[in-house]
């Protein structure tokens, strides 16, 4: 039998629906038993973290200090969401994403 994993604050998810599929974030409030905040630091900042369906987000088995009082004190940064997710390996960029540039051109080699 697996155990899930819950949704708590400071756990590490990975989106798994919306423009922001494949990206990794951090959950800093649980807001019902349907939706959690989550912010990463770079496109989501804690100050607007997105409000986003527990059932779109994988979790991952690594939680990060995030306390209710250091949120609510400004004592939480996003350098601070940046550092733990890369100390972790995780990529701040989603899996699939490509650089503007390189979508660019992929697009002009199949006008062909």
């Amino acid at each position: 039998m697996m155990n899930r994993l819950t949704m708590e604050p400071g756990r590490v998810v990975q989106s798994t629906q919306g423009r922001d599929a494949g990206r990794y974030f951090v959950v800093l409030q649980v807001v019902d038993d349907r939706h959690v905040l989550i912010a990463d630091g770079q496109s989501r900042k804690i100050d607007h973290p997105k409000k986003k369906k527990m059932m779109h987000l994988r979790p991952k088995p690594i939680v990060v200090n995030v306390e209710p009082q250091a949120l609510e004190n400004k004592h939480l940064q996003d350098s601070d969401l940046r550092k733990a997710l890369s100390a972790h390996g995780l990529s701040l960029k989603a899996q699939n994403e490509q650089p503007h540039a390189e979508a660019a051109a992929a697009g002009a080699d199949k006008e062909d």
